[in-house]
């Protein structure tokens, strides 16, 4: 027990707690400033929504959860191996386009169709991740602003591209997915009586476990953060550091593109690939995910359904006359206070090292 709670991973665990119970408590003093008599009850709704429901509730937060874990998932993986991928949202659009259209025009695939139109989200993201990679490989840029920019140009490609091939243009957005192009429900949706759950979940927890293998128990894995870590020092071993920049950031591309997969190939009753001159805002979401869950795959997961399951109290919410910005700004204060981490981790420190004194001066193990 005391060794458990000496690891530095239970450091972690403790000081982001902290933030969250901090996030909490500041959209809660937003809230008595907008509304001080429905404060305490819109507060309720967040905390309590997702599992007040019963199984729907729990349904939500698993189909609100999914996107986010992936998104998450991709910028955790550009971060763990040096990179700051701020193209996350223009992989996604890219990646949902190539997914919807092959969903909708793809048919004649039969059992395998679903399978082939998350290939091809994946296949969409990594080749828009293709650029900045090559850029910063070979030429130095910067990720941060070669991929921001290539967000802007997905949005426009990708609306001009619906417009030419996929377009209803009586409800203004993509053609529904026929049935075989969708996610399979595997149930999910009888199980928690949810119609749009489907069994992108489940793909976005295997996701993380992947990864988590990749990064920790490989060579390839290791490379990788390798040159994360320092570029110079990792060729001077013998490693290939523009191979593995270009690696990382398709890896990252990929999970961004099976992101936009996940989000669009659902029943009817679900989401539209619309084309408003919008950037998509899940990669920018992805970005609060993998910082709260310290851009570990694992913690990248259990980020997503906390943000996930916050997200689901949006109707709840409302009948407590507050709107769903409130949602975003109690996420945004968790992530604002998630960077006094370190600080919540000495403070975490100091806390156990008192609890050991009391418990008969273990400390120095």
């Amino acid at each position: 027990m005391m060794k458990f709670l000496k690891l530095e991973s239970t450091e972690k665990i403790i000081s982001t707690i902290i933030s969250i119970i901090a996030g909490m408590l500041f959209g809660l003093v937003v809230m008595l400033l907008i509304n001080p008599s429905m404060a305490f009850g819109g507060l309720s709704a967040i905390l309590l929504s997702g599992v007040s429901q019963g199984m729907p509730g729990i349904g939500n937060v698993l189909f609100n959860s999914a996107p986010l874990i992936l998104t998450g998932l991709a910028v955790a993986f550009a971060f763990k191996t040096g990179l700051f991928n701020i193209g996350v949202s223009g992989q996604l659009m890219i990646g949902a386009f190539v997914a919807v259209f092959i969903g909708v025009e793809w048919g004649f695939l039969g059992p395998i169709h679903w399978v082939v139109a998350i290939l091809g989200g994946m296949l969409g993201g990594m080749l828009w991740a293709l650029i900045p990679a090559l850029l910063k490989a070979y030429r130095n840029v910067h990720e941060v602003v070669s991929t921001i920019m290539m967000n802007y140009i997905a949005m426009y490609v990708s609306k001009m591209l619906i417009e030419a091939t996929i377009y209803d243009s009586v409800r203004q957005e993509a053609r529904e997915v026929i049935p075989s192009g969708r996610v399979p429900q595997l149930f999910l949706d009888q199980i928690f009586s949810f119609e749009k759950l489907n069994s992108g979940i489940l793909i976005a927890i295997l996701a993380g476990a992947l990864i988590y293998i990749i990064l920790e128990k490989t060579t390839f894995g290791f490379q990788l953060k390798a040159v994360g870590y320092n570029r110079d020092a990792a060729k001077y071993a013998g490693v290939n550091d523009k191979r593995n920049i270009v690696y990382s950031l398709l890896i990252s591309g990929a999970i961004a593109g099976l992101a936009g997969a996940v989000i669009y190939l659902v029943p009817g009753t679900g989401i539209k690939l619309e084309t408003k001159y919008a950037i998509s805002p899940y990669g920018f979401q992805g970005i609060a995910v993998a910082l709260l869950g310290m851009s570990n795959p694992i913690g990248t997961v259990f980020s997503g359904l906390f943000l996930g399951y916050i997200e689901s109290a949006n109707q709840e919410l409302q009948s407590w006359d507050f709107k769903r910005e409130i949602i975003d700004i109690i996420s945004a204060s968790i992530i604002y206070f998630s960077a006094f981490t370190l600080y919540f981790q000495k403070y975490a420190k100091k806390y156990i090292a008192k609890w050991f004194d009391k418990k008969g001066g273990a400390t120095n193990e």
